[in-house]
């Protein structure tokens, strides 16, 4: 032991309904409050906005796999039907396009699916296998009737006394501090 005050990852507070947190939300941002994150029982319409998140890269990501795997796939093809291994088979031209549709739209799909689990596996932070919050008791009602709202350390604007009672003025049930 050092002796040394242990350092909070930031705070989170309790809300008993979706209009409190969303007006404490929107408090805080207009206070400077960046790292902001939210966990409610069901969603709520606006909160994205008030919490700042951009609109999801996701469907790019997916649309940049599906394009690599329909173009590597139409080219496998034609390169093995046309260039490498090109054989005659009832007078039909090397390059029948038609047959390499079914195995395109296949791998189309199939990177874009791919792509789209990677991209959401590195976004999450997956596989993480604890978070600060399981510690804390009561965020298993964000599941069923709870609201809750985590303030980071890392923010600029964070002071662990002066946002607890910020948090409290705002309407928050309970503050509880998120261990290290």
């Amino acid at each position: 032991m050092t002796g040394q005050p242990r350092q909070a990852a930031g705070l989170l507070a309790s809300f008993d309904g979706a209009e409190p947190l969303l007006g404490a939300v929107r408090e805080l941002r207009a206070r400077g409050y960046r790292c902001l994150d939210a966990y409610t029982p069901f969603p709520v319409e606006g909160l994205p906005q008030a919490l700042g998140l951009r609109r999801s890269r996701m469907p790019l990501v997916m649309l940049a796999g599906g394009l690599v795997g329909g173009v590597g796939a139409y080219l496998l093809q034609w390169w093995t039907a046309v260039v490498d291994y090109p054989i005659n088979v009832g007078g039909r031209p090397l390059h029948a396009w038609p047959a390499f549709i079914p195995v395109t739209f296949e791998m189309t799909i199939l990177f874009a699916a791919l792509a789209g689990v990677a991209a959401l596996f590195l976004r999450c932070g997956l596989p993480r296998l604890h978070h600060p919050l399981f510690d804390i008791p009561d965020f298993t009602l964000a599941t069923r009737n709870r609201f809750f709202l985590a303030i980071e350390a890392q923010d600029g604007c964070f002071d662990r006394h002066r946002t607890a009672r910020t948090l409290r003025e705002l309407g928050a049930l309970r503050v509880m501090e998120l261990p290290a």
